[in-house]
């Protein structure tokens, strides 16, 4: 069965969340989220007892408190959620070092030359990383990342899906089009406006119409839909800057909100510097706002570094300097100027 089915997509389940019950595990089974404790904080992660109650990640805490006002709210320890993922992709590297590490918490492997077969593969995998952590992961196979990555989301938590070719493009039909790579809100509500709703219904579009009204993010659209998705596993590119952006399920409105956000990332960042073994000297803040224009801020250190308070100071300074005018759908923040890591290059040639 194994076929080229080559791309294997994993996806901790709820992992801050995941990652405090560890410690308490009082707080199994009781909606839980990790967040900013304050009226104007955010939650950064829920549980799944959470969720049930509508709670999502950047939802604002009062909202959440208004949708279940028993909720218990953890304040956020990024350092320990870092440590936490160090320990599981360390796992997951004794398997294949072909990783492309997309998150802190999510990433995807190249499988093509493991000689199991892959759902034995995957159940191999979730297993060693409870075993060995306590954390649950979910697990999506195709034959193209696109599709591994949707897998990955069909049985949280602690699933496991697979995409073969003989399933497309039936598989995707019903789905809506807000499932599709490149389809963010705002293109859901113009493709809605034309009365495409379904997959179903953007499998009639044709590739120029869709590239007339989308351009570039038509013709993925158009490709996705029908299981085309040429992109590979990168795991050793030559980098010039390493960086976290990501688009909101929601628009953000509060500063205070965009903020908490910003310090998560400038510690996701840390610890992707420190795997690269690099360190970097000028950082930039990216924004986007809900009708896609877009702008970056940058500064540059005085010294090498790659330390996630000094990144924040800097992405904080930036930040205050703006006036943010429009709902923002995007944020990001950036590491350029890289170099290797000379200290840590020298620790490690000493060890030999």
């Amino acid at each position: 069965m194994k076929d080229s089915l080559n791309f294997l997509h994993f996806d901790l389940d709820a992992f801050f969340a995941s990652c405090e019950e560890l410690e308490h595990p009082e707080l199994k089974g009781k909606p839980m989220v990790v967040g900013g404790r304050s009226h104007r904080g955010i939650i950064t992660t829920a549980n799944y007892e959470a969720r049930k109650y509508g709670l999502h990640s950047a939802m604002p805490i009062f909202q959440a408190k208004s949708l279940c006002p028993h909720v218990i709210i953890v304040p956020t320890r990024h350092h320990f959620y870092s440590k936490k993922s160090a320990e599981v992709f360390e796992i997951l590297y004794r398997f294949s070092p072909r990783i492309e590490k997309m998150s802190v918490d999510e990433g995807a492997m190249d499988i093509s030359g493991i000689d199991l077969e892959p759902e034995v593969l995957a159940e191999r995998i979730q297993e060693r990383v409870y075993r060995e952590t306590g954390l649950t992961l979910s697990i999506g196979i195709s034959y193209n990342k696109f599709l591994a990555k949707l897998a990955s989301d069909w049985n949280k938590p602690s699933g496991v899906m697979v995409i073969t070719k003989e399933m497309m493009p039936d598989f995707l039909l019903p789905l809506p089009v807000g499932k599709v790579a490149g389809v963010g809100r705002k293109t859901e509500k113009k493709l809605q406006g034309m009365g495409i709703y379904l997959v179903s219904d953007l499998m009639e579009i044709p590739a120029d119409t869709l590239v007339y009204h989308f351009g570039k993010q038509g013709q993925i659209m158009y490709d996705r839909i029908r299981g085309i998705d040429l992109r590979k596993v990168e795991t050793d590119r030559v980098r010039k800057s390493l960086g976290i952006e990501r688009t909101y399920e929601k628009d953000l409105n509060n500063r205070e909100e965009m903020k908490e956000i910003l310090k998560t990332y400038c510690a996701e960042l840390e610890e992707d510097l420190k795997r690269h073994h690099v360190v970097g000297k000028t950082v930039s803040l990216k924004i986007k706002y809900y009708d896609f224009t877009a702008f970056t801020r940058n500064f540059t250190l005085m010294e090498y570094t790659r330390d996630a308070e000094e990144i924040y100071q800097k992405i904080e300074y930036l930040f205050d300097g703006l006036m943010i005018k429009k709902p923002v759908r995007l944020m990001g923040v950036t590491m350029n100027q890289l170099r290797d890591d000379d200290i840590e290059q020298l620790r490690f040639t000493d060890l030999f």
